[in-house]
């Protein structure tokens, strides 16, 4: 498992970042304080608190860096 700070905080970023995550065969989890959502889950990520930076953990070893290379956009630098 990898793990990288993303930021989602705009609406339409956090519809690309849906679309973007679905074409991936592997399993996400959006971490921010106590909660764990399904980062393939818009209704659970609108649950978050999208103004602060939110832990993408990504469950896939082989395909981690394709992964966050394509993610590129939302990674918090």
């Amino acid at each position: 498992m990898k793990t990288v700070k993303i930021s989602l905080n705009t609406i339409d970023k956090v519809k690309a970042f849906v679309n973007d995550v679905t074409k991936f065969n592997s399993d996400f989890d959006l971490v921010s304080g106590r909660y764990v959502i399904d980062a393939k889950s818009i209704m659970g990520i609108f649950s978050l608190d999208l103004s602060k930076d939110i832990d993408l953990n990504i469950h896939d070893d082989d395909s981690a860096d394709e992964i966050i290379s394509a993610l590129d956009a939302y990674i918090v630098k």
